[in-house]
């Protein structure tokens, strides 16, 4: 960072750039040692906390493209980590839900981005790192 221009280093939406773009490797070198990649987390996550969903739910909540999100359930169904089924009540909408491989996947995965987010922060005092979180956090919302 110390070879870009000053003016560029005291812009907050260039340093949060810069910081983005090193959580997003950070992460994604973390999940591809566990063959797996930020949407499948993502997902695994969101069905874990609120439960079974729909398809296009879970891309509305995740921001996963449609096409995108097929591709990451159907790749998440071959592994056994969701299921996919018609809805009942709309035959046109397929419901996933987690299985208990998944719940199992998940636990792996969150120990392997946990220790990301660890390495991510390590320049930053635990006070720091609750500070930041907040002001992220205060961002994100606005």
């Amino acid at each position: 960072m110390d070879d870009a221009p000053r003016r560029l280093q005291q812009l907050p939406s260039w340093l949060l750039n810069r910081a983005a773009r090193a959580a997003n490797a950070e992460v994604h070198a973390a999940l591809a040692q566990a063959d797996a990649r930020r949407h499948h987390y993502a997902v695994l996550v969101a069905l874990d906390e609120r439960g079974p969903a729909s398809q296009a739910e879970l891309g509305r909540r995740l921001g996963i493209d449609r096409s995108d999100m097929a591709a990451v359930v159907g790749e998440l169904e071959a592994a056994g980590a969701v299921e996919r089924t018609r809805d009942a009540a709309d035959r046109r909408r397929n419901v996933v839900a987690l299985t208990p491989a998944g719940s199992r996947r998940l636990a792996a995965l969150d120990a392997r981005v946990r220790a990301a987010q660890e390495r991510l922060l390590a320049p930053l005092a635990a006070q720091e790192r609750r500070e930041l979180l907040r002001l992220l956090a205060a961002l994100v919302r606005r």
